[in-house]
C-alpha cells in the first residue's frame, strides 16, 4: 500500500480509502471485512452521520476498536434527520455541528475524529458560523482536521479562501473530469488534498451496460468504457485502470472506494500495485470522450 499526506495535514492516508457507505452486512460481517482491509494496508475509513441513520458510524466504530491508533477515521456532518425519519434537512449551523460531533464520537467509540467534513454546502450557508464551529472543535481537541465534501467550484473557492480545510472530497473519474477545469489547480496550489469518489462511475467504466451519465450519451459512455478496456493489460484490469487514472492526478491523496465484499476489496487493493499508466495511455483515455465542465455553481 502507498500512503500520502492529506494536504497540509499530518494525516498519512492510504492510496485506497474504504468508503463505508457501501457496508450492508451485520456488524460482525462488516468488522470482518474492515479487519481484512486493515491487514491489507488500508488505514483511511470514511463514513457519515447520515448513513443508515448513524448506524454506519456505529458499525465502523465497533470494527475499529483495537485499531484506533493505526487508522484515520473520517466522518461528515450537515444533514439533519427529521424527527419522524421521513428524510433530512440541510443544517450547516454552528450549534448543530458542535452538538452533532458528540453523537458521532459516541457512535464511533472514539475521543477524537481525524477528519470532520462538511457534507455539502452552498454559498447561501452561514459560512463564517460553519467555519467557526469546526475551528471550535479543533481547539477542543474533538477533531484533528476538517474538510468539505463538495463538487461545487464556488463553494470550494470560498472555503479555500476563508478556512483551514485540509481536504475536499469530490467525484472524479474518466467520465467526470469536471474538477480538472478549476478545482484541481486551486487545491494543488493551496496544498489541499482531494479524496476522490466515484472512480468507476457507478460501474459504467467497468461492468455495467452503457447508459447516459452526467451529460454524456450512452454511446459516449460506451466509448469511455472501451477506452478503459483498450488501455488495460493482464497486470491491470479495467477497474484498476480506471482507478489508476484517478490516482495519477498529483492532487489526489486517496481514491475512496465503496466496498461491501471481499472481492471488491481485493480488486481495489490490486490497483495500488498495478502498473502505472504511461503518458500515452493517459492521453488515449483523455481523448476517448470530450471533457465535461460544471454548468452550475461556478
Amino acid at each position: 500500500m502507498q500512503y500520502h499526506l492529506l494536504g497540509k495535514s499530518t494525516l498519512s492516508v492510504s492510496e485506497i480509502g474504504f468508503g463505508c457507505m457501501s457496508l450492508a452486512g451485520s456488524d460482525a460481517d462488516n468488522a470482518h471485512l474492515i479487519h481484512q482491509a486493515v491487514e491489507q494496508g488500508i488505514n483511511f475509513f470514511d463514513t457519515a452521520d447520515l448513513y443508515d441513520h448513524g448506524q454506519n458510524e456505529v458499525s465502523v466504530g465497533k470494527a475499529l476498536q483495537g485499531h484506533r491508533s493505526n487508522v484515520v477515521i473520517a466522518t461528515k456532518v450537515g444533514n439533519q434527520w427529521r424527527a419522524d425519519g421521513s428524510g433530512w434537512d440541510w443544517n450547516p449551523g454552528k450549534a448543530y455541528i458542535i452538538s452533532s460531533v458528540e453523537a458521532s464520537l459516541k457512535r464511533l467509540q472514539t475521543d477524537y475524529i481525524d477528519l470532520y467534513q462538511l457534507h455539502g454546502g452552498t454559498l447561501e450557508d452561514p459560512i463564517d458560523d460553519t467555519i467557526a464551529a469546526f475551528e471550535t472543535l479543533l481547539q477542543q481537541g474533538k477533531i484533528r482536521y476538517y474538510g468539505i465534501s463538495s463538487i461545487r467550484p464556488n463553494v470550494i473557492r470560498e472555503y479555500v479562501q476563508c478556512s483551514h480545510i485540509v481536504s475536499v472530497m469530490m467525484q472524479y473519474s474518466l467520465l467526470d473530469r469536471r474538477p480538472e477545469e478549476s478545482a484541481f489547480s486551486l487545491l494543488l496550489e493551496n496544498n489541499i488534498g482531494v479524496l476522490a469518489r466515484g472512480s468507476v462511475a457507478k460501474g459504467l467504466l467497468v461492468n455495467k451496460p452503457a447508459a447516459p451519465y452526467l451529460g454524456y450519451s450512452a454511446e459516449e459512455v460506451a466509448r469511455a468504457a472501451e477506452a478503459i478496456r483498450q488501455e488495460s493489460i493482464p497486470e491491470r484490469d479495467a477497474a484498476q485502470t480506471a482507478l489508476r487514472f484517478v490516482l495519477q492526478q498529483p492532487v489526489v491523496s486517496s481514491a475512496v472506494v465503496g466496498i461491501r465484499t471481499r472481492s471488491q476489496l481485493e480488486d481495489a487493493i490490486r490497483a495500488v500495485s498495478a502498473p502505472a499508466l504511461s503518458d500515452s495511455e493517459l492521453a488515449a483515455l483523455r481523448l476517448a470522450v470530450p471533457i465535461n465542465k460544471y454548468e452550475q455553481h461556478r
